[in-house]
């Protein structure tokens, strides 16, 4: 492990990493830094931890639902995911009839 020293919205941090994440945690940093910058410019949250707070729900939101909010994660919008479990349970049950002596898939989750 070694320490990374980074600065964010003016304030010193030193990190642990290990040597081949460094890159990718500078990389964090920034966008880290982008985000709580930008959102202190637009004047409407005040307060260094407020500004934190506000950053990492957007970040994890944008991580959950990629940075386009009408691309939904992996590309999929919820009636295609749903169609394809529909799709599975049909395939599980069809395995499962009832010759098999076994309960159906619905039955399992009852």
């Amino acid at each position: 492990m070694e320490a990374l020293d980074v600065k964010i919205m003016g304030r010193e941090f030193k990190i642990a990493c290990k040597p081949e994440e460094r890159a990718a945690l500078q990389q964090a940093v920034n966008i880290v830094e982008t985000r709580m910058s930008t959102i202190r410019d637009t004047g409407k949250v005040v307060g260094l931890d407020k500004i934190a707070v506000m950053a990492a729900l957007q970040i994890a939101h944008e991580s959950l639902v990629g940075s386009n909010p009408s691309n939904p994660v992996l590309g999929l919008d919820i009636e295609t995911i749903e169609r394809k479990i529909k799709a599975i349970e049909q395939i599980a049950e069809a395995g499962l009839e009832d010759h098999s002596g076994k309960p159906k898939i619905a039955d399992l989750f009852s």
